[in-house]
């Protein structure tokens, strides 16, 4: 028999510049091996900024793909960039939930799937999938790739009255709601005290091996003593949650007493999705000798960038601690030294410590950066810099936590067919 899931995704190739992309792209892919047919419904892709066609090609052919509606408010329903704040409720996507339910509807009818699953962000996401849970009954499965409502956040007081109401309709009327940490997990069960904790699920971010072994420079490189030391970030730099202003100041202090310079150090900022903001600090820093913004890459490109860099760097600011940047389970399999400016009671450095990666300093202490980068370029530099084990990385890939979904959804399955 053909068990089918309606995977709800915002994120979703040919969309660029998001990891959230590889969590149901990976899915999407694997749920065949374990006897489960996927249904995608995403958005049209005139919703997206930015595209790239690296990634069609990683769809399998078991997946059946339905583009729904959507626009962008900002960018389609703006005049002169300005628009109503109701029209971007609980996020600029909402025109997708006109296009999505009715679609969603019409493969209900034709696929008959046994699940539904959804997956923030978008918040819209959510509001699709709850729609046609209570529309046609199939139970629903909500993921949560990040918290949606946190303190501060979101900041806007009608946004933040928005996600609130979306969180809670999802953690009342999912049949489990899937989380990315333990900490996240947690946080949500202390917040949804009523609410029978076997409804809160991990199921964590991975890497994927398949992706690697396409790589063509996998074999680790020796660490050159005669070229600057090459760090990278790829991806993301959040002003607030990847704060770069402290590391930018340690960079500048360290440039300025001579313990790092142009010709022993380089920092590569790649796809940061905020570069005018960063080009004004890396100026303001004067750093420009020593810091560097490319822009976003083919994905096998990236992580072939990831194999031969000297170091990869992880920002993770402490009003993250319950969220692990999906990044750092592809960093580990680069099996590169890591250094994490994150703060070390949460849950990206648990997870570092856990696996013998200590190379961790509080991204908000610009004294504490000072002091282990330099120690960070020497550990790497006689290769001494810990890095993970192969065997605690391989617990880690996408096709294991697509099997852990697989068996959830037989989980939810057979629950409602048992009444």
């Amino acid at each position: 028999m053909v068990k089918r899931v309606l995977m709800i995704a915002y994120h979703y190739p040919p969309l660029r510049g998001s990891s959230g992309i590889q969590r149901t792209l990976k899915f999407s892919q694997y749920l065949s091996d374990f006897n489960w047919e996927p249904i995608v419904l995403t958005a049209q892709t005139q919703a997206y900024s930015d595209t790239s066609s690296d990634l069609l090609e990683k769809i399998s052919k078991q997946t059946i793909v339905h583009r729904a509606f959507a626009l962008d408010t900002a960018r389609h329903l703006s005049f002169m960039r300005r628009y109503p704040g109701i029209l971007a409720q609980p996020d600029r996507w909402i025109t997708w939930w006109l296009g999505a339910v009715p679609l969603g509807l019409y493969l209900i009818r034709k696929y008959r799937p046994e699940v539904i699953w959804s997956t923030y962000p978008i918040a819209t996401a959510h509001l699709i999938g709850l729609s046609l849970h209570r529309l046609t009954g199939i139970p629903w499965i909500s993921d949560f790739r990040d918290p949606m409502v946190q303190i501060g956040y979101p900041s806007d007081p009608l946004t933040y009255k928005t996600y609130q109401w979306v969180e809670q309709k999802a953690i009342a009327h999912c049949a489990r709601a899937v989380f990315t940490t333990p900490g996240t997990r947690q946080d949500y069960q202390t917040r949804f005290p009523k609410v029978p904790s076997s409804r809160f699920r991990l199921i964590e971010n991975g890497y994927d091996e398949e992706d690697f072994t396409q790589v063509d420079r996998i074999v680790a490189k020796e660490v050159s003593k005669n070229e600057p030391f090459r760090l990278l970030h790829s991806g993301i730099v959040y002003s607030s949650e990847r704060d770069p202003i402290p590391l930018f100041t340690a960079l500048s202090e360290l440039l300025q007493e001579g313990i790092i310079a142009a010709d022993n150090f380089r920092l590569t900022l790649r796809a940061t999705c905020n570069d005018a903001y960063l080009i004004q600090l890396i100026a303001q820093y004067h750093i420009d000798a020593i810091v560097s913004l490319e822009p976003p890459v083919a994905y096998q490109e990236a992580l072939s960038e990831m194999l031969t860099a000297d170091g990869l760097l992880i920002l993770q600011a402490s009003n993250c601690n319950n969220q692990i940047p999906a990044k750092l389970y592809e960093y580990l399999r680069a099996n590169r030294p890591i250094l994490a400016l994150t703060d070390p009671d949460g849950d990206t450095a648990a997870a570092l410590t856990s696996i013998g990666i200590d190379t961790i300093a509080p991204l908000d202490s610009v004294v504490l950066i000072k002091r282990i980068l330099p120690r960070f370029i020497a550990l790497v530099k006689s290769n001494q810099a810990p890095v993970a084990l192969a065997e605690k990385v391989h617990s880690n890939s996408r096709k294991a936590r697509t099997q852990a979904l697989a068996k959830l959804l037989d989980e939810v399955m057979t629950e409602k067919r048992m009444g």
